[in-house]
């Protein structure tokens, strides 16, 4: 795996998924319509049209970032799935309150709002590979693996952005006439330097 990471550490995005696709049976990608969302799924929708996306929609999400998944549902035609939780945003707020990381009850929220959702996602499609777009100065567990890594249950993950900067992911969406939308917001996440929780499981 080090020497094909090595090997991949220069080629493009569309190189690095091409690769990938030719031992996929059942490639997905998921996504969250974060700020660079647009990248991803440009890049790899180009190399597989009808490739499965999936989000799971915490239901926290901004006015913005709903419009902002509807331009490129449709702009770049996705074949998309969307997971929502099991009770609605009202139910889990009446529960345990504001879920803030310091409320002692966010783990429960995060099980609700994102694990469980992205689980039963897994369970329908049992995907072989899985495009993501985590990029390695994101977080401290981000820095730990690369273009290409194994989830505990076999899954090869690929990052096909994984040494782009802001600044060469913002040129390359401007190159691709891409939109970027920055009012975005996690709950499950809250703080840029944490994980959602997904990127754990598998």
């Amino acid at each position: 795996m080090q020497l094909l990471n090595q090997s991949l550490r220069y080629e493009a995005p569309s190189e690095i998924i091409k690769f990938a696709l030719q031992f996929s049976e059942k490639p997905w990608l998921t996504t969250s319509f974060g700020p660079y969302s647009a990248a991803l799924l440009y890049a790899a929708t180009q190399q597989k049209k009808d490739l499965q996306v999936v989000w799971c929609d915490t239901g926290y999400n901004t006015n913005a970032t709903y419009s902002h998944a509807q331009i490129l549902i449709e702009k770049l035609q996705l074949n998309i799935d969307i997971f929502t939780p099991n009770y609605t945003t009202a139910y889990i707020e009446s529960m345990i309150g504001e879920p803030t990381i310091d409320n002692p009850k966010h783990e429960f929220f995060s099980e609700k709002v994102k694990l469980e959702p992205f689980q039963e996602a897994l369970k329908k499609y049992t995907p072989d590979v899985w495009f993501t777009n985590l990029r390695k100065h994101q977080t401290h567990y981000r820095k730990s693996i690369d273009i290409l890594s194994f989830t505990e249950d076999g899954i090869l993950k690929v990052c096909p952005f994984y040494h782009f900067t802001d600044a060469q992911i913002i040129a390359y969406m401007q190159t691709n006439n891409l939109p970027a939308e920055f009012d975005y917001y996690d709950p499950v996440k809250a703080l840029e330097n944490r994980e959602c929780g997904i990127h754990f499981q598998g």
